[in-house]
């Protein structure tokens, strides 16, 4: 663990990437293969451990429209990342008490723990510090005999037969996710990344899990010490993006977000929309990827972070907490008519435009217009260069390590805001 007086230091001296290595070390021999990192924690700019904690009232309230002021303008310092991120997400309320998340995050744990256990109960390796990456049973539900992992007899439950058949996939993964960063060097550290994609598999039955998950999942298993908190924060972004999962034989839950960026370009820049019709890449399939895992192959681990925290700031709705534990309750949507100027700072400034604007769209996520600055940036080439699908994968291909977070949710705001006026306009 880095100490106070180092994190100091690193903010007194603009910390390098040598810095930030000390949260997020890489394995020496992959340092020339992975994007350039671009963000540094700046004094004035990046949300501190000093400035969080002066958010918060005596017994708890956190003034959210503060800590979303600054983590719009400069991200998270990496020693509070993972706390911050837990209001982020909806995880807790923000006019909560220090005593009222205690509770709850005992209750999480608790349930976290019970769900574990009936897992483990099936697969005994589940919690053990290693994990599969053989099928443990046929296709018929027949055991296969794994070291570690015995199925006792055949299966014939659907629900846990299905379970028990990603399992390997869910390993297989694993193995490949964040081969760069020292951390997953320790084999328990990649157990407990199979640990809380195998329980989310099971608790979440309805999408199960989908390759990709594991990249969403990996920096909150790097974040947090404890494995129930790293599951529930992992829950709550997928609330977020679960549906982009959800596939079938004939569609991908992408899809539809995939079909609002074509309106958007095809608003804002008709001509490269009518240019990728002609190719036909009038589906967008190209960015599928950026959307599936938020550009975890676009950015550094650390600059991919920062693009995430600074998404959910802009995108983050005072209400989140509420929709998310008790969605069946009515929560009033707010309109620009019913806010005050106080609870309109509450909101990140994405969302803020939605609502002023009436804009109740689904699916209208800030990656989506994030993507949409991409192509505009490489507009240009497109137009010139690309006489077929694969020119324009390579085009995009280009960004990776070349694009700065930053600038492009600058232009991804400009993009909404200019979606938006030509909505109000053409209704």
């Amino acid at each position: 663990m880095v100490g106070w007086a180092a994190i100091s230091e690193m903010f007194g001296r603009n910390a390098g990437t040598e810095e930030l290595e000390a949260f997020y070390p890489i394995r020496p021999e992959c340092v020339a293969d992975i994007p350039k990192t671009r963000f540094r924690p700046r004094a004035g700019k990046t949300l501190s451990a000093r400035r969080w904690h002066a958010a918060f009232s005596e017994d708890g309230h956190l003034d959210i429209a503060k800590v979303l002021r600054r983590i719009q303008r400069g991200g998270i310092h990496p020693s509070i990342k993972g706390v911050v991120w837990e209001f982020l997400l909806g995880c807790f309320d923000p006019n909560s008490s220090f005593e009222d998340r205690n509770q709850l995050r005992q209750q999480r744990r608790e349930r976290y723990g019970m769900w574990k256990t009936e897992c483990q109960n099936m697969v005994p390796i589940i919690g053990s510090g290693t994990f599969i990456t053989t099928p443990i049973i046929t296709d018929d539900g027949q055991p296969i005999e794994v070291e570690g992992s015995q199925v006792a007899s055949a299966v014939s439950d659907k629900k846990v037969a299905q379970w028990m058949l990603s399992l390997h996939q869910i390993g297989l993964d694993v193995v490949r996710t964040d081969r760069a960063l020292t951390f997953y060097e320790n084999e328990t550290n990649q157990a407990k990344l199979w640990d809380v994609l195998a329980i989310y598999s099971w608790v979440d039955d309805d999408i199960s899990y989908v390759q990709g998950m594991n990249d969403i999942c990996s920096p909150m298993i790097i974040l947090f010490e404890n494995e129930a908190d790293a599951f529930w924060c992992f829950e709550r972004a997928m609330r977020r993006l679960r549906e982009n999962f959800r596939c079938n034989t004939t569609s991908i839950g992408v899809q539809s977000q995939l079909g609002l960026l074509s309106q958007v370009i095809k608003t804002v820049d008709p001509k490269l929309h009518q240019h990728l019709e002609d190719l036909d890449g009038g589906e967008y399939l190209f960015a599928f990827r950026m959307l599936m895992v938020l550009f975890r192959r676009e950015f550094s681990f650390v600059d991919a972070l920062y693009l995430w925290e600074v998404m959910w700031a802009m995108e983050y709705n005072p209400h989140i907490f509420s929709l998310y534990e008790m969605p069946n309750a009515t929560v009033d949507s707010d309109t620009a008519q019913t806010l005050d100027q106080k609870l309109l700072k509450q909101y990140g400034k994405f969302e803020r435009k939605n609502v002023q604007n009436g804009n109740n769209e689904k699916n209208t996520a800030l990656a989506i217009f994030l993507v949409a600055s991409v192509l505009e940036t490489k507009n240009k080439r497109i137009l010139k260069e690309a006489k077929g699908l694969d020119d324009v994968v390579t085009i995009l291909g280009d960004i990776t390590g070349n694009l700065d977070a930053k600038k492009a949710c600058k232009e991804a705001l400009k993009i909404h805001n200019k979606y938006l006026r030509s909505k109000a306009k053409n209704p």
